[in-house]
Formats: structure tokens, sequence, C-alpha cells
């Protein structure tokens, strides 16, 4: 987040002299265009499915049948469609998530009892998603304003697990049912591991320079609707540019399983008929480094194939909250007994819901 200079800008400096403008305005030519853009991209994705039946079967006349062609349709929809989802809603949840900055999170938590503190903290990690490179700073952050261990990791869990690009590609591929199915996941993952996690009283555990550290406070600058918009436009496409390209190494893997794999090896060994599969999807999602955006083409064909909506989701969540990664960037501020106990806690509340999910659905 951008700091507030010693002196003010210019444009703050031409409003002392007239009336101030709301942060919350809208002008009418931003307005106009977001109508616009919206109708747009609403035309774009209902016609989808015409562009990828033209490419694969007319201007490549593959069988609709054949394998190749099962395969490159699935591509030819898959690329488009998860475009447009991620720099049309990506746009509008960072525009929103703007209004909640670090520190408006971290005051926000202040104050609160541990339970209820680890259940708002869960809710705010939602609509407050940070990536991996800023959960040293908010530990610290959050370790440094006193809050408990079970607030502070409720949050760093939530935030990672329930990840907008997942949230946006699982609602727009598989329906918003799963969408929200997810995010319901996320919450009970995160709360229920904060408290555990509370429960052992492992302060002791987080490394002593964290608690020497004074976080000062951060002026906020309150920018105007449209700076928000065109930041969340530049947030959009620098997204695109970092993920995209696992995207479609996800896409590419995901047409390929759907165009070749045979659905009965998928059903034998990660169907509901293996009682080890959960276990397995999640153990095996461990020491794996993925982008969760780039491993959601390949479950949407796993699921094709036969592979249960809860095993999926299970090795989703693993990848984007106990990952290998996570883990050396936490290592940062907290020392190996509790990393260890984070991972454990959160690996077993992880398979819990993979099989719950797996035995009502």
């Amino acid at each position: 987040m951008s700091q507030k200079s010693p002196s003010a800008p210019l444009s703050a400096q031409s409003d002392v002299k007239g009336p101030r403008r709301s942060p919350l305005a809208v002008d009418v030519p931003v307005l106009a265009g977001i109508v616009a853009v919206a109708g747009i991209w609403i035309w774009l994705y209902m016609n989808l499915q015409v562009f990828a039946n033209w490419l694969a079967y007319g201007v490549f006349h593959l069988a609709p049948t054949a394998r190749i062609g099962m395969a490159v349709d699935f591509f030819a929809t898959d690329v488009p469609k998860i475009f447009l989802l991620l720099v049309g809603i990506i746009t509008a949840v960072s525009v929103i998530r703007s209004y909640f900055p670090p520190q408006r999170v971290k005051a926000a938590l202040v104050g609160k009892g541990e339970f209820a503190g680890t259940v708002f903290a869960a809710l705010l990690g939602i609509v407050t998603p940070f990536c991996s490179c800023s959960a040293v700073p908010l530990f610290i952050g959050f370790v440094e304003s006193g809050l408990p261990l079970a607030v502070t990791f409720a949050f760093l869990i939530s935030s990672p697990v329930v990840n907008e690009v997942a949230l946006v590609l699982l609602a727009g591929l598989f329906g918003w049912w799963v969408g929200l199915l997810y995010v319901g996941l996320g919450l009970i993952v995160a709360i229920t591991a904060g408290n555990v996690i509370g429960r052992f009283h492992l302060e002791d555990q987080v490394e002593d320079y964290v608690y020497k550290v004074k976080v000062g406070a951060v002026a906020e600058v309150q920018p105007t609707f449209r700076q928000r918009i065109r930041d969340a436009v530049a947030y959009s496409l620098d997204l695109l540019r970092r993920i995209f390209p696992w995207v479609l190494g996800g896409i590419a893997l995901g047409a390929l399983i759907h165009g070749y794999a045979p659905t009965s090896l998928v059903v034998r060994y990660a169907g509901r008929g293996n009682p080890f599969a959960v276990l397995i999807a999640v153990l095996i999602a461990i020491p794996l480094y993925s982008n969760a955006a780039g491993t959601i083409p390949i479950v949407q064909a796993l699921i094709s194939k036969g592979l249960p909506i809860g095993t999926a989701l299970a090795f989703m969540m693993a990848i984007t909250a106990i990952s290998t990664p996570e883990m050396i960037i936490l290592r940062k501020v907290i020392k190996p007994k509790l990393i260890g106990i984070f991972v454990a806690v959160v690996t077993v509340a992880i398979i819990i819901i993979g099989y719950v999910f797996n035995a009502v659905v």
C-alpha cells in the first residue's frame, strides 16, 4: 500500500480552496465506461462455446467424438473463459479490496475475544486475500498489536486458502454453489485450525525478534473511485501476466486428461471406491508448488472423469494452505515446532472436510 508523502500531492493541494470530492464519487464517464465494458464482457462470455465449436470442428475439422477433438474443444473453451473471468471479476474484487488495507484489517481485529476474533479474522481473510509474500509483515503486525495466535493464524489460513482467483474460477467452471462451498470449507478450516493452534499456547514458538518489532502507524490516502478502478485494472493485468503461464499449462494438461485419460483409471485410483483417495490427494499436494488458478483446469478435467469434488477441493486447498513454499516463508517468523503443528492441524482439517463432502454429495 502506498504511503502518504510529507507534502500533499498537487491534486490534493488544488482541492483546498474548492469543495472536497468524496472518494466514493463516480463521474459519468467512468460509469458509462463500466457499463460498456460489462456489456462486451457478458456478450463474449455467452458466446465462448460457439467460438470453441467453430475452432475445433469448423477450422480444424475435428470429429466431435474424437479424443483430439474433445481436447481442443476443452482448451478453446477454457482459455478465453478463464481469461475473461480473471480480467473481469478480479478487477471488481480488487476495487472492493481497496477499501480494506492491512492497517484497517489489523485495527478491526484488535479488542475482539479469542473465539469471536478467530471467526471475525477468518471472515476478513476472505474479503482481504493477501499473497504469501504479505504473510511475514502481516504476521509481525498482528503479533505486535497483541492479537492471540488463534486470531492471527485464522486470518493467515483464510486469506490464502480462500483465494479470490480460485473462487472466481470455481464458480465460473462448476457453478456458484461450488464456489460458495469452497468459501464455506475454507472458513471451517481457518476457524478450526486457528482455535486448535490457540489451545496449545505456543507464543514461545514465535521468533523472538517478532515481539521486538514496532510497526508504526501509516496514514491512509483515500483514492477516488476513478483511481480505485485504474489501480484494480493494473493489478488484474499484472496478476494475469504472472499467473497465466500456469493457467495455460493447467488447461493444456486438463485438456489432455479430458480427451485421453480413461475414465475407468481415474475412478479406480481416485474415485469413491478408494477410501484413501482424499488422504493421498492431500499428501501429494503438500510438497507441490502450483498456483491455484493453474490447478483448477486440471481438477475440472479430473472431476469430469469421475474424481469426487471433495477429493478435488481437498487437493486444491492443500496446495494453497500448506504447500512447501508457504511454509518456507512462514519459517521467517515462527519456529519449526509451530510450523509442524500448523501443518498437522490444517492437513487433518482438510482431509476431514474432503471425506465429509464426498459422503454427502
